[in-house]
């Protein structure tokens, strides 16, 4: 669907669940989701996302490493769908990528071609990113990639109890560049 020097960005496929689970559902790589959870919500997870795939026309997708198409993680475009927050009905830009891939730009260059993604293919006038404010690598991404904070934007995520750290988001946004 979207290839870059070094990797496929795909739709989610059936198959993914176990190595999906397998690379991301580890102490490090949930520690700013509240931990490692049942393989039954990663799952869920995924049919959510290829659920988004059916009815946007995009989502996070499945991010494969093209030297040995092993699945390196998620990352897209997808609309946020959280009422009552600032970030209602954003275009939403996410990643995770395995640990094994941290510090080589797999994440960035995901991210990159998600972005340009979302400006060829949707008339959103930004995309959005948001995170706890702990994970510095997840933020410290978004402003490499020349996302601003928007402290207005910030929220508490639905998904967690009022007053959980991990629960505050701090919210970065990147304007749809002229002639873009």
């Amino acid at each position: 669907m979207i290839e870059t020097e070094r990797l496929i960005l795909r739709p989610w496929r059936e198959d993914d669940k176990p190595t999906f689970n397998a690379i991301i559902n580890t102490p490090a790589m949930m520690l700013h989701f509240g931990g490692v959870r049942p393989r039954a919500d990663i799952d869920a997870l995924i049919d959510k996302l290829i659920a988004n795939q059916a009815k946007d026309g995009h989502t996070m997708w499945a991010v494969e490493h093209k030297a040995d198409r092993a699945l390196a993680g998620v990352c897209g475009v997808r609309i946020s769908g959280y009422p009552g927050t600032g970030v209602s009905d954003e275009l939403e830009i996410g990643w995770r990528i395995a640990e094994r891939y941290w510090g080589t730009g797999v994440a960035r260059e995901a991210a990159e071609a998600s972005i340009a993604w979302g400006w060829a293919n949707t008339d959103r006038p930004r995309i959005s990113a948001w995170t706890n404010a702990a994970n510095n690598r997840s933020w410290g991404l978004m402003l490499r990639l020349g996302m601003v904070r928007r402290e207005d934007l910030d929220f508490d995520h639905p998904l967690y109890t009022v007053g959980d750290p991990l629960g505050r988001m701090v919210v970065y946004t990147i304007d749809r560049p002229a002639g873009a």
